[in-house]
C-alpha cells in the first residue's frame, strides 16, 4: 500500500512544475502567434533575427497552452530569482521523501530539456518517468520499483509533419559536451539509436510507434536522432503530460499519463521472452502499484485507458487477456471499473 502525500507538498510540486511550464515560454522570447497547419491550430513564439522572422514551436492550441501565453507579461522572472526560488521548491520536496535524479541522469535530462526536445514532443519512457509519479499522484511508491539508470525516450516519427521546428543545438552536440557517445549497433545503416557514457553510467535509448510494417530504426527529425521502432509504443505517448524532474533547480519533462504507463505495462510484460523476460516483473509490479492507486483516484481515466488498449486490436487483447489470467487480482480493480 503506497502512502499519501500531504496536500502541501503536492501544492509545493504544482508550484515547481507550473514555474517551469511558464519559463518554457519566456525562454523563447519572441511573440505569440497563432498558426492554422492541416492537422490543426499550433502555436509559436515569433521574432526577427536580421531580414528573417524566426519562429520556435510552443505547444497545441488548446485550454492550457493559451493559459500560460496569457500569464507572460507577468511571469517574466529575472533567471537567477527563477533558479533560487525553484531550488528551494526542489529542497523542500527531496526533504518530503520524493524521488530525485541521480547526478548524471540529472544532467542529461537538463541538457535535452535546454535544447529543446521536450518542448518538440520527446517524452521520458520507462522507470524515470515511473518515478514521477509519486509527484503526479500525491503518493510515495514503492522505492525498489524505481532503480535505473538507463534513460528511455520516446517520440513519434511523424511529428516531423507538425513541428517546423528542432532541438538547438543538437542533440549530438548536446550530448558530446556530457560525455556521451553513440553505441554501435546491428543497422548496417549505421544509425544509433542509444547513447552512453564514455565514462561510464548513465544510457539513453531513442525509441519511436512501430506501424505497421516500417523500418525497426526511423529518424526523429525535429529530435535530430534516430530512435527503434517498437509495437504499443503509440498508446504509452499519445497525449503526454509534464512533471517536475528533482535535479539542482528542477528539469521539466514530459511523461505518459499514469494510466496509459500502467496499461501499457501489463501489455509489454506479456510481450517479453527470453532475456527480456526477467524485466516483466518490474512491469507488473509497476502496474499493479499504479493500478491500486489509479482505481481509487482516477477511476475513469484507468477505464477509458484499458478500452482504448482493449479496442485497438486483436494483438493488444490477447497481451490484455494474458495479463488477466496471470494477475487476476490486479487486472479485477479495472473490471469493476469498466
Amino acid at each position: 500500500m503506497s502512502a499519501t502525500l500531504p496536500i502541501s507538498v503536492h501544492n509545493t510540486y504544482v508550484d515547481l512544475r507550473e514555474a517551469h511550464q511558464m519559463r518554457t515560454i519566456t525562454d523563447l522570447d519572441g511573440t505569440p502567434a497563432k498558426k492554422t497547419l492541416p492537422r490543426g491550430e499550433y502555436w509559436y513564439a515569433r521574432r526577427r533575427i536580421g531580414d528573417r522572422i524566426v519562429e520556435r514551436y510552443i505547444g497545441p492550441d488548446n485550454e492550457e497552452t493559451r493559459r500560460r501565453i496569457g500569464q507572460l507579461t507577468a511571469e517574466r522572472e529575472d533567471r537567477k530569482a527563477f533558479e533560487k526560488r525553484c531550488s528551494l521548491l526542489v529542497a523542500q520536496l527531496r526533504a518530503a521523501g520524493l524521488p530525485a535524479l541521480d547526478r548524471d541522469t540529472g544532467k542529461v535530462l537538463g541538457a535535452v530539456a535546454k535544447c529543446g526536445a521536450f518542448r518538440l514532443g520527446a517524452t521520458l519512457v520507462g522507470t524515470h518517468a515511473f518515478r514521477l509519479y509519486d509527484a503526479e499522484l500525491g503518493v510515495i511508491l514503492p522505492a525498489q520499483l524505481g532503480g535505473t539508470q538507463d534513460i528511455d525516450l520516446a517520440a513519434f516519427e511523424n511529428l516531423k509533419l507538425v513541428i517546423n521546428d528542432t532541438v538547438d543545438p543538437t542533440l549530438a552536440e548536446t550530448f558530446f559536451a556530457l560525455g556521451l557517445e553513440a553505441v554501435p549497433g546491428l543497422d548496417r545503416r549505421n544509425r544509433p539509436t542509444r547513447w552512453r557514457m564514455r565514462a561510464g553510467g548513465a544510457m539513453v535509448d531513442f525509441l519511436a510507434p512501430k506501424m505497421q510494417d516500417r523500418d525497426d530504426i526511423v529518424k526523429l527529425e525535429p529530435l535530430g536522432v534516430f530512435a527503434q521502432a517498437l509495437p504499443f509504443l503509440n498508446f504509452l505517448i499519445a497525449d503526454p503530460i509534464p512533471a517536475g524532474a528533482l535535479s539542482r533547480e528542477g528539469v521539466l519533462v514530459q511523461v505518459p499519463r499514469p494510466e496509459r504507463y500502467a496499461v501499457h505495462k501489463l501489455i509489454v510484460a506479456e510481450r517479453r521472452s527470453g532475456v527480456g523476460a526477467a524485466k516483466a516483473v518490474k512491469d507488473r509490479a509497476q502496474a499493479a502499484a499504479l493500478i491500486e492507486i489509479l482505481a481509487a483516484d482516477r477511476p475513469g481515466e484507468l477505464a477509458a485507458a484499458w478500452q482504448t488498449a482493449h479496442a485497438a486490436g486483436p494483438a493488444w487483447r490477447e497481451a490484455l487477456d494474458a495479463a488477466r489470467r496471470r494477475q487476476p487480482d490486479v487486472v479485477a480493480q479495472i473490471d469493476t471499473l469498466l
